[in-house]
């Protein structure tokens, strides 16, 4: 078991309230993340169904259980948090049996639970260390091994991986997409990072100002934003979003509106296309048989697989990021060239930002 309901859930700061009223329903074994920009209540959300703090409004249910009452200890969730917090003077596996022994577990009990939870994070051979041996991703899954000897309903993660580096976050991804499979726990997971989020979740909440603006699997998101910040936020490079232009903006900016089909849209005030579905050919190359329009190469990036290119067209207010697979005679700053869209690929916003529906 390990179902989390939360139904009009407040949380507010003196006068000012910081989660507006949140409704949501994590299933049973599901893999659930919390994404958003800092400061959109993601954590603080969290820190609540832990009972790190407390609910000013609405239910919060654990297996059908209201649990707004309920101490930390007596919910059966278990918190992983960014710092490792880590006894430095025990060794690994008095770390990670620490709370059974408070808990009055007995010592072989404790030591085969610890003895079985380092086998499936494999730190067998780490569990006669101190964590001041440890390397960043070790002390984390010992971490991680803290919490999952007691058991708990539910695992929350907050920004787990953000102290470590590039490829080390890499690793650990696909370590508690792993662990997720092999425990079949349910799991709440809180991270700024679109990528994280896009290859963990098998559902997403995206935050905003302390409200959920949508909740689906991650390719649903991507595909079908309910509003332009959702969008926007998932996805890199980001979303290119463009203002409908008014009647006297240069012919390039009203020519690239009309190639994402804005004529077609009602009520459209902003369209949107991925940087995968623009095309770029050079100036002198581009089909006869395609619309294009002319802009100019900006920053050119060249990454071995893909080229990612900033790029100007006249009259548009932001760059356009296009990603395209690596050319054998890339592109250079400040190079001419027409853009082409995959306008079937375009999203469409009205005026306050809501997805306009094909």
């Amino acid at each position: 078991m390990g179902q989390v309901t939360l139904r009009g859930l407040r949380k507010r700061y003196g006068d000012h309230e910081v989660i507006q009223g949140i409704d949501l329903e994590v299933r049973n074994g599901e893999f659930m993340v919390f994404v958003g920009p800092s400061g959109c209540g993601k954590s603080t959300t969290l820190r609540m169904i832990a009972g790190l703090e407390e609910i000013d409004g609405g239910e919060l249910l654990i297996d059908g259980v209201r649990a707004n009452e309920q101490r930390p200890a007596d919910r059966g969730a278990a918190m992983v948090f960014q710092s490792y917090a880590l006894y430095p003077h025990m060794t690994v596996a008095e770390n990670m049996g620490f709370a059974l022994k408070m808990a009055g577990v007995r010592r072989a009990e404790r030591d085969e639970q610890v003895r079985r939870t380092a086998e499936v994070l494999r730190i067998t051979d780490l569990l006669g260390r101190t964590p001041k041996q440890l390397s960043g991703g070790q002390r984390q899954r010992v971490a991680i091994g803290r919490a999952i000897v007691r058991k708990p309903k539910v695992f929350l993660f907050d920004e787990p991986l953000s102290n470590l580096d590039a490829a080390l976050r890499v690793d650990m991804r696909i370590e508690l997409t792993r662990l997720h499979q092999q425990l079949g726990t349910t799991m709440i997971y809180v991270t700024h990072d679109q990528v994280e989020a896009m290859t963990m979740g098998d559902r997403i909440a995206v935050f905003n100002k302390g409200r959920i603006e949508q909740v689906g699997t991650p390719m649903s998101l991507y595909r079908q934003p309910a509003n332009a910040f959702v969008a926007a936020f998932l996805g890199a490079p980001r979303i290119n979003l463009v203002e409908r232009p008014p009647a006297d903006a240069p012919a390039a900016a009203r020519q690239w509106w009309d190639l994402l089909g804005g004529s077609g849209w009602n009520g459209a005030m902003r369209l949107g296309i991925r940087p995968e579905h623009v095309s770029v050919w050079p100036a002198a190359q581009a089909p006869s048989d395609r619309p294009s329009v002319p802009a100019t190469v900006v920053l050119a990036e060249h990454l071995g697989d893909v080229s990612l290119l900033h790029l100007q067209v006249e009259g548009v207010r932001d760059l356009l990021a296009a990603k395209l697979p690596m050319a054998r005679i890339p592109l250079r700053n400040g190079d001419a060239v027409r853009l082409g869209a995959d306008t079937p690929e375009a999203l469409a916003f009205d005026a306050q930002a809501r997805a306009l529906a094909a």
